[in-house]
């Protein structure tokens, strides 16, 4: 009989993959995390160089000029390219898992054939949900896309939207319904940088993953064709629940490499630095608060793993879907605070300075448990999903689920689950 192979043992083809990310972190990335961190900005040659090697189009297909590879690639990216800065991890994660991913499965053929070329060659994409007053509760949005004629005019107020000062193209979430106080229907809609009525605000100055742009939208009178709703009319909602269950992973992914990154750095200090005529890691107040975190890191990772592999097969239902990459990213949240806190204690003095690194990567986790929705709503995601039967023997909606024909169901009206985008 054969055993089945553990979700971390990886292919051929993932370990090279893996292999040659990290390469490329090790080479191109971590000389420039310092400067890049100071000046709240990604140097534009890494940028081109991340388009070259293919990491910004990993899922697009060959023919469009993508990689043509599957959501595990993507996240392993994402993983290798947060051991060494949580910031470059960021903008890999909205283009692949965000944009480039709500295009590959909810795109229409000429919205792939238009698009995911510009995507994988050089153009940078944001996804736009959030706004100052819609952030866990992004159905409340106020933001309208009006229908005049074939088209559409976009009006309202995006917050907090990752990339943005990059981005030539954003996929903006908005309320379709036809008047003021009637039922929302939600659509998302592609807009290009230059449309009329479109400007991007000044970045903010953040605390961490400070190279990460992060800007307000106002959309003015923003006119767009028919032809860049993504989906139907309606299936904004669905849309947003199940991009961002792909975005939790990339997340998650995020804070794993992160975590990584912490326990090396950590650990290569604990081997060097001497006290007592001995090297630290070997007094139990050093080794064991770093072995905790080796364990947590393993767990979080095999979490991780199972549940891409989960949400890409076909039996997973919706509300699996929503429960595991809220458990994943949940879990991957909790132990990059806890790595990053753990590095900068085993450094000491040396960990409370800019010049030790392990102060960046502390500051870079926090937002894990903010962006992409709060730890709080993982676990009231969780908690929705194993709500006991109701009277009768009937079993309780789905909250995740989308209502049939693309409808807005009721369970959609009131959002028993984190709707939150990739925003901090």
């Amino acid at each position: 009989m054969d055993t089945p192979s553990p979700v971390t043992r990886l292919t051929d083809d993932e370990r090279q993959f893996r292999a040659t990310v990290r390469e490329f972190a090790r080479t191109h990335v971590a000389p420039l995390v310092a400067e890049m961190d100071q000046r709240s900005e990604y140097c534009p040659k890494l940028v081109a160089r991340l388009f070259t090697t293919g990491l910004m189009g990993i899922e697009v297909p060959r023919s469009y000029g993508g990689l043509g590879h599957g959501l595990f690639h993507v996240v392993l990216a994402i993983e290798e390219l947060a051991r060494v800065d949580p910031a470059v991890a960021v903008l890999v994660d909205v283009q692949n898992a965000l944009v480039a991913g709500a295009l590959l499965r909810w795109g229409s053929a000429d919205q792939r054939r238009r698009h995911l070329p510009r995507l994988a060659g050089g153009v940078v994409g944001a996804y736009a949900l959030s706004e100052r007053e819609a952030g866990s509760d992004a159905f409340a949005m106020t933001t309208t896309a009006r229908r005049d004629g074939d088209h559409f005019v976009l009006s309202g107020r995006k917050a907090w939207t990752t990339s943005a000062e990059q981005a030539e193209l954003f996929l903006v979430f908005a309320d379709m319904a036809d008047s003021a106080g009637g039922t929302p229907r939600f659509g998302a809609f592609l807009v290009d940088r230059d449309t009329p009525g479109l400007t991007v605000g000044d970045n903010v100055d953040k605390m961490g993953i400070r190279a990460s742009s992060t800007c307000e939208l106002v959309l003015d009178g923003v006119r767009v064709g028919g032809h860049d709703l993504v989906g139907r009319p309606g299936d904004g909602a669905m849309l947003a629940v199940e991009s961002l269950n792909i975005g939790k992973l990339g997340i998650a992914g995020q804070l794993v490499g992160l975590a990584q990154g912490a326990l090396d750095l950590a650990l290569r200090y604990a081997r060097e630095r001497r006290q007592f005529g001995r090297r630290i890691v070997d007094f139990q107040g050093v080794s064991f608060p770093l072995a905790r975190v080796a364990a947590d890191l393993e767990a979080a990772r095999v979490l991780l793993y199972n549940t891409v592999r989960a949400v890409e097969h076909p039996e997973t239902s919706p509300g699996e879907r929503m429960r595991t990459t809220a458990m994943a990213k949940l879990l991957a949240s909790d132990v990059a605070e806890w790595a990053a806190s753990c590095a900068v204690e085993t450094l000491g003095g040396v960990g409370f300075t800019v010049a030790g690194q392990a102060e960046k990567l502390y500051r870079d986790a926090k937002v894990g448990r903010i962006y992409e929705g709060t730890s709080n709503l993982q676990l009231r995601a969780i908690a929705a999903t194993f709500a006991p039967q109701v009277p009768g023997g009937e079993q309780p909606v789905d909250a995740a689920a989308p209502a049939p024909n693309g409808s807005r169901s009721e369970t959609e009206a009131s959002a028993p689950w984190p709707i939150s985008s990739a925003q901090p």
